[in-house]
């Protein structure tokens, strides 16, 4: 029988438990296991950094939420990232990157994988002719965000996997933005799925985390290996809170995206606020490809100020109910400078954002009063 998304986050991976008849599943906060005999672990069980039922509670139902094969957890999405790297590219390779990325991601290719011999050159992930062009023939991957972090950009998924493919690549998609409910890219043609779960999946700003999921046993093979023998693998209560945020991520998105809707608009009508971007917006130049490939746009807001980066920061540090800080996703809202907070480490790079630029995270609140504080911080800078 075929599952609905909110029945599948829910119940994949979380039957209730065989000896107590528990619906939640148990947290295994233990690090190793009894042994039937020697080599013979009791129900494939041996060490909690090999395997631990409640990661793999979790594991399973990313995958089913992805519609992936298999998935693999991570004690963030940094270290998801860095373990898919070392698991499938070699030193000499080479990966075209999103040229609008999350400032972490940038700084893995830059400052680490770099020095250990992997290249990497940057292509505007709009532009397909670009990315085929950024393409060599030791390029190993394709690397995008749709939406992009923090820019807002969109990628044509289908279309980027086609070109990767063709030139032997493949196609790996950070879905942190749109999660699994918004948008499915590996039915679009990727090949892994990059999550940091901290945000959306987990949902509540009190657990980070990361996650890979793809369909390939060959490539989830190599996967798996290096997830063990790298470890940097979730805790078990860490995977017990990020399934605690999953049962509720359907209705969690579609009020994160009933409220950036309304934000969105009522920015486009700011003297304070000189540029929006939010791919729900009919004049988003990626709004028709976002509109065929997503269910909805997300809760993610950006926008630039009129009054230039003094004017930025000082929306940021007026608001009241938009909380000043990183990270997104979460069901309170957040405000913040990525030139200044998220993206910092881009700056000087081809990767570099404007430095009038805000990101909002809407947050599941009232909408009225995210709009009154809103009104209120631009109002200090419009007068």
């Amino acid at each position: 029988m075929t599952h609905g998304f909110e029945t599948l986050a829910i119940h994949a991976g979380q039957e209730p438990d065989t000896a107590t008849g528990a619906v939640v599943p148990p947290i295994y906060q233990t690090s190793t296991y009894a042994q039937d005999a020697v080599g013979a672990p009791r129900r494939g069980y041996e060490y909690s950094r090999s395997g631990n039922p409640t990661r793999d509670a979790l594991q399973e139902c990313l995958a089913a939420l992805e519609g992936g094969r298999s998935a693999l957890t991570f004690a963030s999405g940094l270290a998801a990232e860095d373990t898919l790297l070392r698991a499938l590219c070699r030193p000499g390779d080479h990966v075209v990157i999103a040229g609008d990325a999350y400032g972490g991601t940038y700084r893995l290719f830059a400052k680490v994988t770099e020095p250990w011999g992997l290249s990497f050159s940057t292509a505007p992930e709009t532009d397909i002719d670009a990315v085929r062009a950024a393409i060599r023939d030791n390029t190993r991957l394709v690397w995008v965000e749709t939406p992009t972090n923090p820019l807002l950009n969109i990628a044509d998924l289908a279309n980027l996997a086609q070109v990767a493919h063709d030139r032997g690549a493949l196609l790996v998609v950070d879905n942190t933005f749109a999660t699994p409910y918004l948008q499915a890219p590996l039915s679009l043609g990727a090949d892994v799925v990059v999550h940091s779960t901290t945000k959306y999946i987990g949902g509540h700003s009190d657990v980070v985390g990361g996650a890979l999921i793809a369909n390939d046993d060959e490539l989830l093979t190599k996967l798996a290996y290096h997830q063990n023998a790298m470890g940097a693998v979730n805790g078990p209560f860490d995977a017990w809170l990020t399934m605690r945020g999953i049962r509720t991520l359907g209705v969690r998105m579609d009020r994160h995206c009933d409220n950036a809707e309304k934000v969105a608009d009522f920015l486009t009508r700011q003297s304070a606020v000189r540029q929006v971007y939010y791919p729900g917006l009919p004049e988003h130049p990626g709004h028709e490809v976002a509109a065929k490939q997503m269910r909805r746009f997300g809760g993610m807001v950006s926008f630039r100020a009129a009054g230039g980066e003094a004017a930025a920061i000082d929306i940021c540090n007026r608001a009241k109910l938009f909380v000043l800080g990183e990270s997104l996703g979460g069901v309170e809202s957040l405000i913040e400078h990525p030139g200044r907070m998220t993206h910092a480490s881009v700056a000087g790079s081809p990767l570099e954002v404007p430095a009038d630029l805000v990101r909002l995270s809407v947050g599941i609140e009232t909408i009225d009063d995210l709009l009154a504080d809103l009104e209120q911080a631009l109002g200090s800078v419009s007068q």
